[in-house]
């Protein structure tokens, strides 16, 4: 099942998970926010970041935001990018 924006469940989760929390009040289209949310589970994956409280997981939304900003919306070319961008090999 799928969390959407107005279940409370989605709402009390997104609070804690950086990339929901600022995308609430986005101008992305519904379809849009599925890959920047896998480019953001991916790029946490990589990092190994598993405590979604770290201020690096709110860095890596914030890049993945601002990539999208540009128009790409590739799950796996944003990832790479905002890694690539925040000084990290996404390579291993």
């Amino acid at each position: 099942m799928a969390l959407a924006p107005a279940d409370p469940v989605f709402t009390q989760w997104s609070a804690t998970v950086a990339i929901y929390r600022l995308l609430q009040n986005s101008a992305f289209a519904p379809e849009d926010i599925a890959p920047l949310v896998a480019a953001y589970e991916d790029c946490l994956r990589t990092l190994k970041l598993s405590d979604r409280s770290d201020p690096v997981t709110e860095i890596v939304a914030k890049k993945i935001i601002e990539i999208a900003q540009t128009g790409i919306r590739d799950s796996g070319r944003l990832g790479r990018l905002a890694l690539q961008e925040i000084g990290i090999s996404g390579s291993g």
